[in-house]
């Protein structure tokens, strides 16, 4: 009897630390106090003993390394630092602290600012902006880059040739003109180019001119060129834009019969000659369907969304998204600069972008639409729903590759694998190699992602509308309710900018945004504090969707500051603001005397 007990004990011995490993385990796993999910199996099994001792005892971790930011926006992950999240979620939050604390207060602050920034005195009827501003109490008076860049291309070119280029664009087909003719009338449509009816781009544009009500008989004379299409038409040549910035800046002008000819068509013309489009352009993928491929290596993250938009810098971008897909190596740019509006434009465009308030909510019916506290929401897969739009799907374009195509087809891949980085629970602890992953073990835990209803932009008779249905499965479309129980939304552009995305942040959902068009709001928004930047590619969906799943509070934490954010700097006020300043700065560069209309100050 007493050797069986001394066995018995002696087995137990061995066994002892195994057991003590698992309790620890146990209560590690306890700790993230994170449901059952698949999303622990791959962060938690995939650690090797010596990690999750790290984790549970951080001052034995490593001394860490830094990151690698790089000048087009990006981050290159070293695996010997911590997870980029966390650095970049608190990058992120010092810096828009810091733009909080230093608006002006005083129009004489707003316009020192102004002269600092752009080096000329703000356009004539400043003061009455800065009035409109004060009253309904907008916030970051002096965030408005997104006019600057629009604007500032038109100060080089001969004021006559830029009125030209104006009544030359009103002729185009499909364009409204929108003027203001006299001083007891505001802004309103005056004259459209549209074969047919044009009721439904009537609407859409007579809701932009309806954020002018309050100021619209301030505003000096002008008269805009509007395309209210969802896509931009203004294809920018690199030389030419580059030849009217240089004379704004020396403060002089060039005749358009001074700007070089147009030799070539192709996106590429829109960027510089040195640029990662010039020195290593993407090769035009096949018409075949194919399975989407995520770059792997390395392992990079949006540190600035705006600069990870750009297709110069991040050539894969023209291979990879139905706007530049859709015209193969791009169309001709335009001849010269063209000042004229319109709904969106990426950064090989020089469309000028006013706010549209299409879709806008001020989110008070959210609830009553189906949206429910974060705490309640019970689906933890990103969620998405949408059509086939983005680009038109003929036998001879490459619409089995754009945007929206490849995010239907990722995230419901069935085979092959995908590398994900391991979620360490805090910032002490190096993030580590990815590791590779079957999708099929991810894509059902971790995403909801269809289309809806049936193909959209295709063609019946060539076969497209059937081979859409034959690749992908068609669900039908979520109503609000069952969209409010996922935790993750991701946004994604359609035929150009989104029009959800104001419905979304304002909803009490983490917002992923994955977008080209830079928006009005661009520098009035902070990316990892409003919401989850995600780079066009896709190659960094299955990282961000990883840290959220096991870090609910810093997932909760950027819901909460978008909806807060929504509600307090994309009011219509907001927006009328904004126009109210894109219209001041776009009458003094169209007009004859420039000098003229410029804000007095003192």
């Amino acid at each position: 009897m007493a050797k069986r007990r001394r066995s018995c004990t002696l087995r137990w011995a061995k066994l002892l630390p195994c057991v003590v490993f698992a309790f620890v385990l146990t209560h590690w796993l306890f700790q993230t106090r994170h449901p059952k999910s698949h999303v622990q199996h791959v962060s938690v099994l995939q650690f090797c003993p010596s990690r999750v001792r790290r984790d549970i005892h951080p001052q034995k971790a490593l001394a860490l390394e830094e990151h690698t930011y790089t000048s087009d926006g990006l981050l290159i992950v070293n695996p010997n630092g911590p997870h980029p999240i966390f650095e970049l979620m608190r990058d992120a939050e010092v810096e828009w602290r810091r733009k909080l604390a230093r608006a002006s207060k005083t129009l004489a602050e707003a316009v020192a600012e102004y002269r600092r920034r752009y080096g000329r005195a703000p356009p004539l009827g400043f003061d009455k902006w800065w009035d409109f501003v004060v009253k309904h109490d907008i916030p970051l008076p002096d965030e408005y880059d997104e006019i600057y860049n629009d604007i500032e291309p038109y100060w080089g070119l001969d004021p006559a040739d830029v009125a030209k280029s104006i009544e030359e664009a009103e002729m185009r087909d499909s364009m409204f003109t929108l003027a203001k003719t006299s001083s007891n009338r505001g802004l309103e449509i005056v004259h459209s180019t549209f074969a047919g009816t044009d009721d439904s781009f009537r609407e859409r544009t007579t809701a932009i001119i309806d954020l002018t009500r309050e100021f619209g008989s301030d505003l000096p004379p002008m008269r805009i060129p509007f395309y209210p299409h969802d896509t931009p038409t203004m294809h920018t040549d690199w030389r030419i834009k580059q030849m009217a910035l240089d004379a704004a800046k020396r403060g002089t002008t060039v005749k358009q019969s001074q700007l070089p000819p147009i030799i070539e068509r192709g996106w590429k013309q829109s960027c510089p000659p040195d640029s990662p489009a010039w020195l290593n352009p993407p090769t035009l993928p096949s018409h075949d369907p194919s399975s989407p491929v995520i770059p792997e290596s390395p392992k990079t993250f949006v540190a600035t969304h705006q600069l990870a938009m750009d297709p110069c810098q991040h050539p894969s971008l023209l291979v990879t998204h139905g706007q530049f897909l859709a015209h193969d190596r791009g169309p001709y740019p335009q001849h010269t600069l063209v000042p004229c509006f319109s709904h969106s434009a990426t950064l090989l465009h020089h469309d000028i972008r006013p706010p549209i308030p299409y879709d806008w909510t001020s989110g008070e019916d959210a609830e009553t639409a189906g949206d429910v506290p974060w705490p309640q929401k019970v689906d933890e897969r990103l969620d998405w729903r949408g059509r086939t739009t983005g680009i038109y799907a003929s036998p001879t374009s490459l619409w089995v590759h754009a945007h929206r195509q490849r995010l239907v087809s990722l995230t419901n891949m069935m085979e092959g694998n995908v590398s994900i980085l391991d979620v360490p629970m805090d910032a002490s602890v190096p993030v580590g190699e990815p590791v590779q992953t079957p999708v099929a073990r991810v894509n059902p835990a971790w995403m909801d992602v269809a289309y809806v209803d049936k193909p959209l932009s295709c063609e019946e008779r060539a076969g497209t509308c059937q081979m859409f249905e034959k690749m992908f499965e068609f669900r039908r479309v979520q109503s609000r309710k069952e969209e409010g129980r996922y935790k993750f939304i991701i946004d994604v552009d359609g035929n150009g900018w989104s029009g959800r995305f104001k419905r979304l942040i304002t909803s009490n959902a983490l917002i992923f945004k994955a977008t080209i068009y830079p928006e009005w709001y661009t520098s009035r928004i902070a990316e990892w504090v409003h919401y989850v930047p995600i780079q066009a590619t896709y190659s960094d969906l299955y990282d961000a969707v990883a840290f959220f799943r096991i870090h609910d509070d810093a997932a909760a934490k950027i819901a909460a500051a978008g909806k807060d954010w929504s509600r307090q700097f994309w009011r219509k006020e907001d927006m009328s603001a904004y126009l109210y300043r894109l219209l001041l700065e776009y009458a003094r560069v169209t007009s004859p005397d420039r000098e003229s209309m410029s804000h007095q100050y003192g």
